[in-house]
């Protein structure tokens, strides 16, 4: 498949994506059961990801949308960018950060920091893809969907320069 000047090939089926949301809404549901909780998905890649995952929560919690972004294209440009920052609701409450991928972890770091200044009771990280080989980071992910290699994926609310969030599979770069 090619998405702007990039070739793909398929890398995660649907069946398995939704397997994977349905086991970390499991666990959720379990861990947060009688919790005040705050979901809180980062714009824009989490969006498919967090939409599907809420829906299978079996607990009641609030949505909040954060966006932090230092991706250009297919590189970290190194520096982390706010968006759209946390609400200040988020205190004294327990916040699950969804995102769609942890690889070197610079920006999960600085998504830590704001969250942490709030003052919330706890804050968990729930990702739908860690990069092991990548993460630089000293903090614990505390739900991971899936390990992969450091491979560069679209798909399911991941883009290649903003293209490619809308598939329903997983798609990997296809070096040749």
């Amino acid at each position: 498949m090619k998405i702007k000047d990039k070739d793909f090939r398929p890398y995660i089926a649907e069946a398995e994506l939704h397997d994977i949301v349905g086991r970390l809404a499991a666990q959720l549901s379990t861990d947060y059961r009688g919790r005040d909780l705050v979901v809180c998905p980062v714009l824009t890649g989490a969006f498919m990801f967090a939409s599907d995952l809420v829906k299978q929560l079996t607990i009641p919690c609030e949505v909040a949308f954060v966006r932090y972004s230092s991706y250009s294209g297919m590189a970290s440009t190194g520096t982390v960018r706010c968006h759209m920052p946390f609400p200040q609701s988020i205190q004294g409450r327990d916040v699950l950060i969804v995102e769609d991928v942890v690889d070197s972890g610079l920006s999960m770091r600085h998504i830590l920091d704001a969250a942490s200044a709030l003052g919330p009771s706890s804050i968990s990280i729930c990702t739908l893809f860690f990069k092991p080989r990548a993460f630089r980071g000293n903090y614990r992910i505390d739900y991971i969907g899936r390990n992969i290699g450091n491979e560069f994926i679209v798909g399911y609310g991941l883009d290649y320069d903003e293209a490619g969030r809308n598939l329903k599979e997983i798609y990997i770069l296809n070096e040749q």
